[in-house]
């Protein structure tokens, strides 16, 4: 199986050490990051969802439209649209650039956050409704002719789409959520199955139980993994960024005010935290102190190294049966155009050497 690089094209230039500025949407960053994406070898780019951020699937048609290659990880939200018409919008899109389109399923793990959007079911009901919304969906991409649905959650008579996806049978479907019930539903529905970035226990662990559950429906899943790599061209002088990036985090935090009111609720970041409190630095590679600093709100664990180090470090998640590398930096678009540099080619080559001795 070939591996797969997935950046990130944010709205706006923000991260962890950097304040956003100006409005919601900064168009001409949207551009300049895609085409940075797509020059330095990413194959596909991570567009995110958030109850209070620009649409996903609009700022991922313009993504398309300003570069020639690039693919999408378009995050979607179940629930708030049809899922008829959410199958014609993805099917859609994947005409218009030309079967780049795929779908990340994000089916949420904060009840505040779900709340802003209007929907107030637990969490157990919303993965029951997304696995319902995933069948119809999909069903939709595939159907022949016309059907009725009748479920818990969705009713519909005549159901059908005269666009079917570029992509057969269908676009790739990511799926997000490390809970027991997200689990379930994407071993029924996911084609990659999305890890935040772990120590190497906590990743076999996770995929073993995905593969487990898959191979019980006669699927077979593949794997990607979220990281920040943290580069310089010494050991030394890349375990001083870190700290660097870990004070200018600090630094906007105190700027913004920001304060944690509780705990994380979802099982992602809990299970980050746990990394974090083996220590701040595992296995070869892994740096935690971020995701300790902020209550790990997102994905935030790094590596940190040389680009031959932080290659060899990746290659160790390859062989755990890991095809997919969804890396961005803390320094958004420099960072981007960084990787492009030595570490995505250098990681390409090692594997395929790994792939031709093997």
């Amino acid at each position: 199986m070939s591996i797969e690089f997935i950046g990130l094209v944010e709205m706006r230039e923000a991260s962890e050490t950097i304040v956003a500025r100006g409005g919601a949407i900064d168009v001409d960053f949207i551009e300049t990051s895609a085409k940075a994406h797509e020059a330095s070898g990413f194959d596909r780019v991570l567009v995110a969802y958030h109850a209070t951020i620009p649409d996903s699937l609009l700022v991922s048609q313009h993504i398309a439209a300003v570069t020639r290659r690039l693919k999408l990880m378009v995050a979607h939200r179940p629930g708030f649209t049809a899922p008829s018409v959410t199958a014609r919008q993805f099917a859609t899109l994947d005409h218009l650039t030309h079967g780049r389109a795929g779908i990340h399923i994000i089916t949420g793990g904060d009840d505040a956050e779900q709340r802003q959007d209007g929907d107030f079911l637990g969490k157990e009901e919303r993965y029951a409704r997304t696995d319902e919304y995933l069948e119809v969906i999909k069903r939709v991409w595939t159907a022949e002719h016309p059907f009725d649905h009748n479920g818990r959650f969705y009713r519909s008579e005549r159901t059908f789409s005269t666009i079917k996806p570029v992509q057969r049978p269908h676009l790739p479907v990511y799926f997000g959520g490390a809970s027991d019930a997200a689990i379930k539903v994407a071993a029924r529905h996911a084609d990659i199955y999305a890890l935040w970035g772990e120590s190497l226990e906590q990743v076999k662990e996770l995929t073993a139980r995905v593969r487990a559950e898959a191979a019980a429906l006669g699927r077979s899943i593949r794997f990607s993994i979220s990281f920040r790599p943290i580069l310089a061209d010494t050991e030394e002088k890349a375990w001083a960024r870190a700290d660097d990036t870990l004070a200018r985090a600090r630094a906007v935090i105190e700027r913004s005010g920001f304060k944690r009111e509780s705990g994380p609720v979802n099982e992602g970041s809990l299970r980050l935290l746990k990394a974090a409190a083996q220590g701040s630095r595992l296995d070869k590679r892994v740096w935690t102190d971020m995701a300790a600093l902020t209550g790990a709100k997102g994905n935030s664990i790094a590596l940190v190294g040389t680009p031959a180090q932080v290659a060899e470090a990746l290659i160790d998640y390859y062989d755990l049966g890991i095809t997919t590398f969804l890396i961005r930096g803390f320094d958004p678009l420099d960072d981007a155009i960084d990787y492009g540099r030595e570490l995505i080619p250098l990681t390409r080559r090692l594997i395929a050497e790994r792939r031709k001795d093997g």
